[in-house]
C-alpha cells in the first residue's frame, strides 16, 4: 500500500494545473531536464518497451527551426518557452527488448521485427503514454507545460531525426508559465458522459 496524495498534490498534477501559452524568462537547467527524465522513465509501457525518444530543444537555433515548422498560433509559444521537447518514438524500439525485458526480450525483439504494423502501433501508443508521464513528472517537479500537436510532423522528423527510424508524436513546451494568453478553464465531460460500468 502507498499513501494517497494530499489535495495540494492532486491540484498540482490535475485540478489546478493549466496548459500554458505564456512563459517567464526563467531557464530550465540541464539538471532539471535530467531529473525530469529520471522520473518519467518509470511510467509503465507495454512490455517495458519504452519506445519514446526525446529531443530537448533549447538553443535559439533549435527553437527557431522548430517554430518554423509549427502552426502560426504555436510559433510564439515555442520561441518564448525556455525549452520545448519533441516527444517521438523509435520504430526500431524492439532492438532494446533484450535489455528492457530480459526474460523474453529476444522473442519480443523478433516479434516486432517481423510485425512492423504492430511495432508502429505499439511505439505510437506507448510514446503517447510516456509523453503524458512527462507532463505529470514536470508538474510534480514544479514546471509548467504547454503540450501541442499543431506542427509539421514530416518536417520535424526531417529536421530533428534525420535519416532515422524515429518519428515525432507531439511537442511540449516546459518552463515557468505566466498568465499571458491563459484561456478560461474549459469544462470536462462528466463521469456518465465519458464512461460506464460493465
Amino acid at each position: 500500500m502507498h499513501p494517497r496524495l494530499d489535495a495540494a498534490a492532486l491540484d498540482t498534477l490535475f485540478r489546478t494545473a493549466r496548459t500554458r501559452n505564456g512563459w517567464s524568462s526563467q531557464p530550465v537547467s540541464e539538471d532539471q531536464v535530467r531529473e525530469l527524465y529520471e522520473l518519467l522513465k518509470w511510467g509503465p509501457t507495454s512490455g517495458n518497451g519504452s519506445p519514446a525518444r526525446f529531443v530537448w530543444v533549447r538553443s535559439e537555433e533549435g527553437k527557431s527551426k522548430l517554430a518554423a515548422l509549427a502552426s502560426e498560433a504555436n510559433r510564439p509559444k515555442i520561441l518564448a518557452a525556455p525549452l520545448t521537447v519533441i516527444i517521438g518514438y523509435d520504430l526500431d524500439f524492439g532492438e532494446q527488448m533484450p535489455k528492457l525485458f530480459p526474460a523474453r526480450g529476444e522473442a519480443m525483439k523478433a516479434m516486432f521485427a517481423n510485425s512492423p504494423v504492430i511495432a508502429e502501433t505499439t511505439a505510437f501508443r506507448n510514446s503517447s503514454l510516456q509523453g503524458a508521464y512527462l507532463i505529470l513528472a514536470a508538474r510534480a517537479l514544479g514546471l509548467d507545460c504547454g503540450p501541442m500537436s499543431g506542427f509539421d510532423n514530416a518536417g520535424v522528423d526531417r529536421e530533428f531525426f534525420g535519416n532515422s527510424r524515429l518519428r515525432s508524436n507531439f511537442i511540449c513546451s516546459l518552463g515557468y508559465g505566466t498568465d499571458e494568453k491563459l484561456f478560461a478553464r474549459n469544462p470536462r465531460l462528466t463521469f456518465e458522459e465519458a464512461g460506464r460500468f460493465a
